[in-house]
């Protein structure tokens, strides 16, 4: 997977090649639709597919206060689009100085110049340049002009509207996350590093987590517990499993996932933690990723810890059933 952090890391000697450019958070299946176009053009020009995402989300940039939650890390993007065929993966940076460039310049410089497009694929809803001026009416004349062909994709659309990243955060909103997975086609997925909670879990409950430290910005799903697939890699500072536990790296267990505060316990600081069923490991400073499949319910405070106990374990035995099925569906497929 090549994955290049702004233009002074294409590399010097790169040829021509086929571009996908947009923000493409979460590579949802609309983006997929995308992808796959540039791809299968790349595949019969005989030329390297490159994804261009852009990062941040330009309302980031503009109206801070209005930035949309994150669905994907730009590393999440690149892993997601390399899965489709992609090449390579350049994160663009958004600034106001890219915003202010012209449509014509901004075609020319890095489509052109750094990327040396041959063939360009866009959604119908992007824009380009200076007021965003530039759309997919005028990217073919604007292409043309550089010997670029130009393909526009359809938007896609199910029963329940346009596939979009906001429709995705909207669901993960409500709690939604089976119906967010069909936009996305694929589980939603959030990442951190497995920190030290409160101790609570295993010593006082029998229900020893996982807690994870998310990025500011990251779209988490509603408060709640979650049916949900649970992994770990490498962290920041460690990068050796506990060679007592009985976890493997990137291996995907079952896990009962929850989302929120403990509100049983007087708590207010919103957590997202993982009990994976089954398994025991000293996971501190690894990476953990979690996938969420199902909302088995939202949260509640109970009157005392037996009662919470007791709520539990109904939890994990709907969780694990609730994987189970999942986990025999997809090997069907």
């Amino acid at each position: 997977m090549n994955i290049w952090h702004g233009l002074d890391d294409v590399p010097a000697d790169l040829g021509e090649t086929v571009v996908t450019i947009g923000v493409f958070d979460g590579i949802h299946r609309g983006h997929q639709r995308l992808i796959r176009s540039a791809v299968a053009r790349g595949n019969e020009l005989g030329l390297p597919t490159v994804l261009v995402t852009l990062h941040p989300n330009p309302v980031a940039v503009f109206a801070p206060d209005r930035a949309p939650a994150q669905l994907s890390t730009p590393s999440q993007r690149a892993e997601l689009a390399a899965e489709l065929g992609v090449d390579a993966t350049l994160v663009l940076p958004f600034t106001k100085e890219l915003a202010s460039t012209e449509p014509q310049d901004f075609v020319r410089e890095i489509l052109h110049n750094s990327l040396h497009a041959k063939s360009v694929h866009v959604g119908q809803n992007f824009t380009y340049g200076s007021r965003a001026a530039g759309d997919h009416t005028t990217l073919p004349e604007h292409g043309a002009e550089l010997g670029i062909e130009v393909t526009i994709v359809e938007l896609l659309a199910d029963d329940g509207g346009r596939v979009s990243s906001t429709r995705i955060r909207s669901l993960l909103a409500d709690g939604d996350v089976a119906a967010a997975a069909k936009c996305l086609g694929h589980p939603h997925r959030v990442s951190g590093e497995i920190i030290r909670g409160a101790g609570r879990g295993g010593s006082q409950l029998g229900y020893p987590t996982a807690n994870l430290d998310l990025a500011e910005g990251t779209a988490v799903p509603a408060d709640g517990v979650y049916a949900g697939w649970f992994c770990v890699t490498a962290g920041p500072d460690r990068d050796q499993r506990d060679p007592e536990g009985n976890m493997a790296f990137a291996q995907r267990y079952p896990a009962a996932v929850s989302v929120g505060s403990n509100s049983t316990f007087g708590e207010t600081e919103r957590t997202v933690e993982a009990y994976v069923i089954g398994r025991a490991a000293d996971l501190y400073g690894l990476t953990g990723h979690l996938d969420f499949v199902e909302r088995i319910r939202g949260m509640v405070k109970f009157d005392g810890i037996e009662a919470l106990i007791e709520q539990m374990h109904d939890d994990v035995d709907q969780c694990q059933a609730i994987l189970d099925a999942d986990a025999a569906a997809n090997d069907s497929e």
